[in-house]
């Protein structure tokens, strides 16, 4: 019994060290951003953003796959510049921010990508409708202290979305052929992280 007592000290031992190399660090609101474009009248594309956003990201820099990111952002904060635009976008032909104020990505496996790449696969759920998604993530940054000691890190991210996977459909038809909006959403996140003390 003793025998088993020491090996068990041992092996847990042994795990502090890779434990203690999991950090949890929580995204930047005020240096990061939740962009976006689509395509528009089939001739350009239109950049958005939504301004507010919060979320947690557990790095494991031991095993890089066991990290865990977590994202919230407030539906209701869109902004393409344009008024007319945006009060259409929260209304229920599109985002119905009264019905559904946020949505959320939430990590399920994180994989190496390349040299210096990963893909983190998660739930992203909009407009009440969770579906699969694939963010493509680069440029994860060693740690650096800012003037006021605080640690951060940053990374990029990128995903392709259809909206008409999450409900999302309005539209209307051009007499030119095509339609107002595209339904391929491209997704950009520019991600500075903080770590919590």
């Amino acid at each position: 019994m003793k025998n088993i007592i020491r090996i068990i000290s041992v092996v847990a031992l042994l795990s502090l060290p890779t434990l203690a190399l999991a950090t949890t660090w929580n995204i930047d609101p005020d240096h990061s951003s939740v962009g976006f474009k689509v395509r528009h009248l089939m001739v350009s594309n239109v950049k958005g953003n939504f301004e507010k956003h919060s979320g947690t990201v557990e790095i494991n820099d031991t095993d890089i796959t066991k990290s865990k990111v977590a994202i919230t952002i407030d539906t209701a904060s869109i902004n393409t510049n344009v008024t007319k635009r945006d009060e259409h976008l929260r209304s229920a032909d599109f985002f119905d921010v009264a019905k559904y104020p946020t949505m959320t990505f939430v990590s399920k496996k994180v994989a190496r990508a390349g040299q210096n790449g990963l893909k983190v696969t998660g739930d992203l759920t909009i407009h009440g409708v969770t579906r699969e998604v694939i963010l493509d993530v680069e440029g994860l940054s060693g740690e650096s202290k800012d003037p006021w000691g605080n640690i951060r890190r940053g990374a990029s991210a990128s995903a392709k979305v259809n909206r008409r996977d999450f409900g999302l459909t309005w539209n209307k038809a051009l007499e030119t052929g095509g339609v107002v909006v595209g339904d391929e959403v491209n997704i950009v996140l520019e991600v500075e992280m903080v770590k919590t003390k």
